[in-house]
């Protein structure tokens, strides 16, 4: 029963959003509990039962080890702010909090990043546990708190320790979450102590799912198998640098200092090309084999904080003062990410009652249950938020396996081994052997058909002689150990600039882009993060051979190399994953796969259409932002979509759907229902039956997903409403590279991209126009199978649909538990690439694969009027008041007030729970 942070619209929704609905739900609940334990138990379920983890929010509690009392204060979403007077009472009563709402899902993560999924879900997790053995996250924590942390974070991560120990305190499963209940039928696990390494962990997976261009580098190797060099440049064109604006435009790279400055200049634009063939000699036989079994591998890794690397993304920027109605600067952000239940994020707010050196932290935001500290969000002093950077941190080598050794610089080098073991759930021990060479441990050992090629592969006459085959190796920052950990509490309690970018300094995994603002109207960028340097020649964009020590590791880029940005002239500083400085200006490649800056580009518009107007920005200004809905694909395709005569009256009704279409995105709209099926197919017809078969969506039905099915619709079910089955079918996820890649093919209307062969009756396509028409005939009845024939009842909301799913559980436990612990439908406005990213993947559908994870708005000038939202709510406890009482405002585009101050918090607090020593 793997974590899944996926949404899948097969799945039977809830019913939520009323009173009628709720108490339904409950009946039902209570029905099944009883049906459940008059099976395993032959007692009787009551609600009080389902209500026994909810956690105390009123009166007192003693818990040992506090040196005062300390209150912890709940609004009426159940949002917590606490109140101590030191910062080991602090981040003790955060660990407490935390494990009251959320103690399930920070034991299925630290199950997860130290490979122990197997110990609370049984022989499932087997081969997902070896991998993450493999990788040794834990392994690597342990290190960073041994010998990297500080004195004062290892201090801090105890007393967090402690309060989720505490908590756990005499509490048997049950009367921590109804999952335990329901998992304690079939086995006997009970929760462990929380440990400080267990914390430290989630950093680690957090990286993993942030990891950068690992799947690019992977699919470009693939891509050799079928296609030539010009055409996977033209699946990768350049980044273009002319049209949409890089985030760090004024200073330089001081060739002589060996660092950068800003001294007012303005870059000038430039191109940037990628290296689409493979390293020399890296067998490419051997490679292909190699690559296509560890793409199995990753799709069934679960995901941490995102959808495992694809589609992550994020919006955040900074407006001064000078362009804002207050005054002064407005940040606003909201990362894009998998969908889950709970969110990933935890709202709460931590305050010292007097900041002092006893008790520094005066800080409200966005955290992961399971981590002390905040991570996103802003103290009295700064504000900041996070995008993705994107920088390639990591590299896969193909290595030369000789006997219990590996090929290196001519010499065999033994491997580091180690012997770990999996404990099972009602089953037996398993063992496993991780082996490691100097670029990192062998993600193929943990795949037997992997290892079988490897042994098998045939190679090109550049790579050494085959003896017992090849292997793949996995070089990553984030399995040295690093001090991440140190610059969450130092960024907490920064009171300015100076402050903020020497704890960025220690922000080393995973690299992120940080969007700076303070109260004394103050804007910023850093682009912190430990980054490799590689010899002249490799760029990271493909694997490497492991044997040639030119292909090595040279070093990381120093920190005072590293770009940044502080009161740019423009008066804004823009991150959606685009570029970070042009490639021309910056002597180091920071990565060859940016974000080709759709969003980035359509926001900066946004800015300069309120300030070239004389506007000023309001908080409401930027939260509107938020919500854009444009699609700039759209744009480029409707006016050639409107000049093709289909020949068809039903199509050409359809068509005239885009007429005076404004391009955006709202759930009601039926031109953009209708345009996202014709993106769909295009790609499905230019792209889809190019690729090689490894990048291929096996036995995937790119017609009908009935959206009005009541559960999972079968395989037989959706080929006879299909007709046909596109078995073997490649297809494009339609992201913002996609965008890019057709807009560089409009021009060249006789591409090879736009031919495709006579399929039976149905024509071939010689040009673009020819493939644009069988697009548009094909969404015509695609849509008519999906939402009906009269488009008068078309809308995307109809398509475009959220589920909310609990992690384990609810993907993988019988149908009744998913139902009970599972939310949903939500028609989302928004898609792919839009600012507003609901992304969904054209591979398998348009239902909600990603998406803006919380939204906030600060005001710097009145923190009280700061705004923010969540996915879901405070609680992971199916069936708590706030299980999910905030996603229908955010569905819907609402920000909440973000209390902060003494009094702004008092005024809006509900509950009030003392923890006393």
């Amino acid at each position: 029963m793997p974590p899944n942070t996926t949404a899948s619209s097969g799945q039977k929704p809830g019913k939520s959003g009323r009173k009628k609905g709720r108490k339904a739900r409950l009946v039902v609940l209570v029905l099944v509990l009883a049906l459940i334990g008059g099976c395993a138990y032959g007692a009787y379920w009551s609600i009080s039962t389902v209500r026994a983890s909810f956690p105390q929010t009123k009166g007192s509690i003693t818990l040992e080890g506090l040196s005062g009392p300390v209150d912890v204060r709940r609004d009426g979403y159940g949002i917590p702010q606490i109140y101590a007077s030191s910062d080991e009472d602090l981040f003790m009563a955060q660990g407490y909090v935390q494990a009251q709402d959320r103690f399930y899902e920070m034991d299925v993560r630290r199950h997860m990043t130290s490979g122990r999924l197997s110990e609370m879900f049984g022989k499932s997790q087997v081969d997902n546990d070896e991998f993450l053995r493999t990788l040794g996250w834990d392994r690597v924590a342990k290190q960073e708190y041994d010998t990297k942390l500080s004195a004062s974070t290892k201090k801090y991560l105890r007393a967090y320790a402690k309060g989720v120990n505490a908590y756990l305190e005499g509490k048997a499963g049950k009367d921590i979450s109804l999952e335990y209940a329901a998992l304690g039928f079939t086995n006997d696990y009970k929760p462990a102590q929380w440990t400080p390494v267990d914390s430290v962990s989630w950093l680690k997976a957090m990286a993993w799912d942030l990891r950068g261009n690992m799947q690019d580098e992977i699919d470009r190797a693939l891509m050799t198998s079928r296609l030539g060099p010009k055409q996977i440049a033209d699946l990768y064109p350049q980044y273009p640098y002319s049209r949409n604006a890089a985030i760090v435009q004024e200073g330089r790279y001081d060739d002589v200092a060996g660092a950068y400055a800003q001294n007012g200049g303005t870059s000038t634009s430039g191109s940037s090309g990628t290296s689409t063939g493979t390293s020399t000699g890296t067998g490419a036989s051997a490679l292909q084999s190699q690559l296509s079994g560890l793409y199995r591998v990753l799709d069934d890794v679960p995901a941490a904080v995102g959808v495992n690397g694809n589609g992550i993304g994020s919006n955040a920027w900074a407006v001064s003062g000078e362009y804002t109605i207050s005054g002064k600067p407005l940040l606003a952000n909201d990362p894009h990410l998998g969908p889950s239940l709970p969110s990933v994020w935890y709202q709460m707010g931590l305050h010292c009652r007097t900041v002092s050196a006893k008790c520094q932290y005066d800080v409200s935001g966005y955290t992961f249950a399971g981590l002390p500290g905040v991570i996103i969000g802003h103290n009295r002093n700064i504000a900041w938020g996070m995008t993705n950077s994107g920088v390639d941190v990591t590299d896969l080598y193909l290595e030369k396996l000789s006997g219990d050794g590996y090929l290196y610089d001519g010499k065999v080098k033994p491997f580091t081994s180690r012997e770990e073991t999996i404990k099972v759930a009602g089953g037996e021990p398993e063992k496993i052997v991780v082996r490691t060479t100097n670029n990192g441990p062998l993600l193929s050992d943990r795949d037997d058909e992997l290892v079988k090629v490897g042994r098998k592969a045939t190679v090109d006459t550049a790579a050494p002689d085959r003896g017992d085959g090849y292997g793949i190796a996995l070089k990553w920052t984030a399995l040295d150990p690093g001090t991440s950990m140190d610059a969450v509490f130092a960024i907490d309690r920064a009171a300015g600039w100076d402050d903020f970018r020497a704890a960025a300094r220690l922000f080393d995994v995973p690299s992120q882009n940080l969007v700076y603002a303070d109260t004394e109207d103050h804007i910023g960028y850093t682009l912190p993060g430990k980054i490799p340097t590689r010899a002249k020649g490799h760029n990271g964009s493909v694997p490497a051979p492991g044997w040639d020590p030119r292909y090595a590791w040279t070093g990381y880029i120093d920190q005072d190399e590293l770009p940044y940005e502080y009161d740019p002239k423009r008066g804004y500083i823009v991150t959606a994953n685009q570029a970070v400085i042009d490639e021309d200006e910056y002597p180091h490649t920071l990565t060859t796969d940016w974000g080709y800056g759709a969003r980035s580009q359509r926001i900066t518009d946004l800015i300069e259409q309120k300030i070239d107007g004389g506007g000023k920005i309001s908080t409401d200004d930027m939260r509107q932002m938020q919500l854009d809905n444009s699609s700039e694909v759209a744009k480029l395709l409707v006016p050639e979509l409107m000049k093709i005569d289909t020949g068809d009256k039903d199509v050409r009704e359809a068509q005239k759907l885009l007429e005076g279409w404004d391009y955006t995105q709202d759930a009601d709209s039926a031109a953009a229902a209708y345009f996202n099926a014709v993106w769909r197919n295009i790609l499905k017809h230019a792209f889809g039956n190019k690729l090689p078969k490894e990048l291929r969506v096996k036995g995937q039905c790119l017609w009908v997903d009935p959206v009005n099915t009541t559960g999972p619709v079968d395989e037989a079910e959706k080929v006879r409403e299909c007709g046909r089955r596109d078995a073997d079918q490649a297809q494009p996820d339609g992201g913002d590279r996609w965008f890019e890649v057709v807009r560089s093919l409009m021009d060249d209307e006789g591409s090879d991209w736009w031919q495709t062969p006579k399929n039976g009756n149905r024509p071939g396509a010689t040009d673009r126009d020819q493939l644009f028409r069988r697009a548009m005939i094909d969404a015509r009845w695609e849509l008519t199978a999906k939402l009906g024939k009269d488009i008068d009842t078309w809308s995307w909301g109809r398509l475009h649909r959220l589920f909310l799913k609990n992690q384990t559980l609810g993907t993988s436990g019988p149908g009744f538990l998913q139902y009970a612990l599972n939310r949903g439908p939500w028609k989302l406005s928004g898609g792919e690439a839009a600012v507003n990213a609901t992304g969904w993947n054209a591979a398998g559908g348009y239902g909600v694969v990603w998406v803006p994870s919380m939204r906030m708005v600060v005001n710097l000038d009145d923190l009280d009027k700061s705004k923010w939202i969540n996915l879901t709510g405070a609680s992971g406890h199916a069936y708590s008041a706030h299980y999910t009482d905030q996603t229908g405002r955010w569905a819907e585009g609402e920000l909440l007030d973000w209390s902060f101050s003494d009094k702004a918090v008092d005024d809006s607090t509900s509950d009030t729970l003392v923890l006393k020593p």
